[in-house]
């Protein structure tokens, strides 16, 4: 059975009730960084396992959390860090690489490695839409889905 992998980021403080809603059809979250609050933290993992990094908004509360991560899903390799600037030169094996902060989306593969910001799925940037990505892995292979989380034009979260 395939494995359904929310990847966020640059949530602010926010959990949209439209996100709330997809990451329950998830088998775990990635979360690349700027929570922002450590109740974000502890709701998603009431939902399902929880990968995650610091961003650079994570102040004082998130000290323990890694700066970067990596982990291996349905036989794919995964690195995570909050800032694009800040992966290494030599990743290793990692054949996804997941990153934050700009809260644009983007998606690219470059020599067979998935590069994917999710975005951002907090409060709104600007005129940037509302993102986050759902990978689905099965066998060492996956499918992505970009997420636009429609917003009230009304407001600007």
């Amino acid at each position: 059975m395939p494995t359904r992998i929310a990847v966020l980021s640059d949530t602010h403080g926010l959990l949209r009730p439209e996100v709330l809603e997809v990451l329950q059809s998830c088998d775990c979250i990635f979360h690349a960084g700027d929570i922002n609050k450590p109740e974000i933290v502890e709701t998603l993992r009431s939902i399902a396992p929880l990968y995650i990094v610091r961003g650079n908004n994570d102040k004082d509360w998130a000290a323990l959390l890694p700066e970067q991560l990596t982990a291996t899903i349905e036989g794919l390799s995964f690195f995570m860090v909050h800032n694009k600037k800040d992966i290494p030169a030599k990743l290793d094996e990692a054949e996804i690489v997941v990153f934050g902060h700009s809260h644009k989306y983007f998606e690219q593969t470059v020599d067979g490695r998935l590069w994917l910001n999710p975005g951002s799925c907090g409060p709104r940037r600007f005129d940037q839409a509302i993102t986050m990505a759902v990978l689905t892995v099965a066998d060492g292979k996956y499918a992505i889905e970009k997420i636009v989380v429609p917003s009230p034009s009304a407001t600007k979260n």
